[in-house]
């Protein structure tokens, strides 16, 4: 089974960047649909955007659309959100996530169900402040 590890986290102004990596070891990325879900305090953890196994398909909740870029770096065995035009309301712990079959982790993305997911990393922490 895959095991995940977060990075790229950190505190930056409102309309800053930045880019998260979840990074698999034990085996392929490739293999798997990967999915970015952050909890904000307080609040039920939320699909952000997730990435098809094998034909590139993606997802976006509606809020960060246009903002947030989900890509895949098969040599590296990693998965990337680019996070632009930052807004306080984006602050959480992010968390990567993977499951063989993209329809269920594209349910579970868009917030259709809580299924239980093949794998999750440990999260990294996005604070978004003046």
């Amino acid at each position: 089974q895959v095991q995940l590890v977060e990075s790229g986290g950190g505190l930056v102004q409102p309309g800053g960047s930045l880019r998260l990596s979840c990074v698999g070891s034990g085996d392929s990325l490739g293999y798997y649909a990967v999915g970015w879900f952050r909890q904000a305090p307080g609040k039920e953890r939320e699909g952000v955007s997730c990435i098809s196994n094998s034909d590139g398909l993606t997802y976006y909740r509606d809020s960060v659309k246009g903002r947030f870029t989900i890509s895949r770096d098969s040599a590296k065995n990693t998965v990337y959100l680019q996070m632009n035009s930052l807004k306080p309301e984006d602050t959480a712990v992010y968390y990567c996530a993977t499951d063989l079959w993209w329809a269920t982790l594209r349910r579970r993305c868009a917030g259709l169900n809580n299924n239980s997911l093949d794998a999750w990393g440990q999260g990294t922490l996005v604070t978004v402040s003046s």
